[in-house]
């Protein structure tokens, strides 16, 4: 790794992967540090676990129209499954399927839900989603438990911990297209061979001198600006620290938009067990056991003998305190229950997604705690006009998306371009 170079982008998911291909085309010298051995972050493919592929983390084209990786990913050639609006997805409730009266009526309960969560918000009061609910006529009713798995799947955090304000700040569009050989993938085609340097985490930027210095596991790197698109527990917890310390502002920032808990549990059957077409959707609560954690499957991806279950919150989080064993046991019971126990002597391997226990990442995606939404913007205005942000926690009305880092990787790059002229 050379010792000096004009920009320093730290991270190589999505926004750091943008930022480099922005650098690049200016023509400066850049360099990008990633600390896991793969450039992607939470934008990973994986194709053979189950034979087909499959997304770790991000899978779904938010905003599907306005999404710029809907026109790369038709210029490269990849599947995008444009269904609006998606099918029905049936309800398992405990042991049965919900008949289509319990359906409209869950689904009902579920659109209040949230509806009284972005009501708040818009009104501009940062409470939290339970105590917005509890101010809600109609809630909580019987299907309460769909309507908080749905709210921990969009925010990877338990209602207690999701504020209103930030929640009605998010873009939402019924343009959500799956990236049917992979949005990780994707993004990873869409880099080429942008050069990056893997296996290399970045502990400290010192900013005490005219140049940054930026203290790494492969040596020391000197720069004129940096980019950050570690994610927001990485720089909270002092994984990547800085000389001088932060801000108390811009730390409190860090502080205020945790990443919370969503995983996968990837399931390879030796035959079909499901006897349902390609893709089908599935979500499932116990009504007799509310505090039970939900559960969204998705059956035979891509046609594979398979089911990817999606768990969130801090209910799924408990079952994982057990180890990968308890979730994938978590998710059987809930596929065992609509399809029978004998699934279980048919199973080939498993995996599951890791992504809270991961150092250099540290959960799934950015959540503003309740009375912080305001801190957000904060990330924005970069440190000591040398030192700028990105991540999917800086995706403005896209945050917790792959799309929405992209865009702040490139707005990152557009600063650090800016900061670079300036200084000449």
């Amino acid at each position: 790794m050379a010792s000096e170079t004009d920009v320093a982008v730290i991270g190589a998911g999505a926004a750091g992967l943008a930022a480099g291909a922005r650098l690049r085309a200016a023509g400066v010298t850049f360099r990008v540090l990633e600390a896991a051995s793969v450039p992607g972050g939470r934008a990973a493919t994986d194709t053979t676990t189950l034979g087909v592929p499959w997304d770790l983390g991000c899978h779904w084209l938010h905003d599907a129209r306005e999404n710029p990786f809907t026109a790369l990913a038709d210029r490269l050639g990849f599947r995008v499954a444009r269904a609006n609006p998606l099918p029905k997805r049936p309800l398992l409730l405990g042991t049965r399927l919900a008949d289509p009266q319990e359906k409209e009526a869950a689904d009902a309960e579920v659109d209040i839900a949230f509806e009284a969560v972005l009501a708040a918000g818009r009104a501009g009061r940062d409470i939290s989603a339970r105590q917005a609910l509890r101010e809600a006529p109609g809630v909580p009713g019987p299907y309460a438990p769909l309507a908080r798995h749905w709210l921990e799947l969009m925010s990877a955090a338990g209602p207690d911990a999701i504020s209103a304000r930030d929640f009605a700040l998010y873009k939402d569009t019924d343009d959500n297209w799956p990236v049917l050989d992979g949005y990780g993938a994707l993004v990873r085609a869409v880099a080429g061979d942008l050069p990056v340097t893997l296996d290399c985490p970045v502990r400290r930027i010192d900013r005490t001198g005219p140049r940054l210095r930026l203290e790494t596991e492969q040596g020391t790197l000197s720069c004129r600006t940096a980019i950050v698109t570690a994610s927001t527990a990485v720089v909270a917890s002092g994984r990547l620290a800085f000389t001088p310390a932060l801000p108390q502002d811009l730390a409190e920032a860090f502080a205020a938009l945790p990443l919370g808990f969503a995983e996968k549990v990837a399931i390879l059957f030796s035959g079909d067990v499901f006897g349902v077409a390609p893709r089908t959707a599935l979500d499932s609560i116990d009504p007799d056991q509310p505090e039970r954690a939900g559960a969204s499957c998705l059956l035979r991806p891509d046609g594979a003998p398979a089911a990817l279950v999606h768990v969130a919150g801090p209910e799924a989080q408990a079952i994982a305190a057990d180890g990968e064993g308890a979730l994938v046991d978590f998710a059987l019971s809930v596929l065992s229950a609509a399809f029978g126990t004998g699934l279980r002597d048919k199973v080939v391997r498993t995996r599951v997604t890791g992504w809270a226990g991961m150092s250099y990442i540290g959960g799934a995606y950015s959540c503003a705690l309740p009375g912080r939404a305001h801190l957000r913007a904060r990330l924005h205005g970069g440190l000591d006009e040398r030192i700028f942000f990105a991540g999917e926690a800086l995706g403005r009305e896209a945050f917790s998306t792959c799309h929405g880092a992209h865009r702040s990787g490139i707005a990152a790059a557009e600063a650090a371009l800016a900061a670079l002229e300036k200084a000449r």
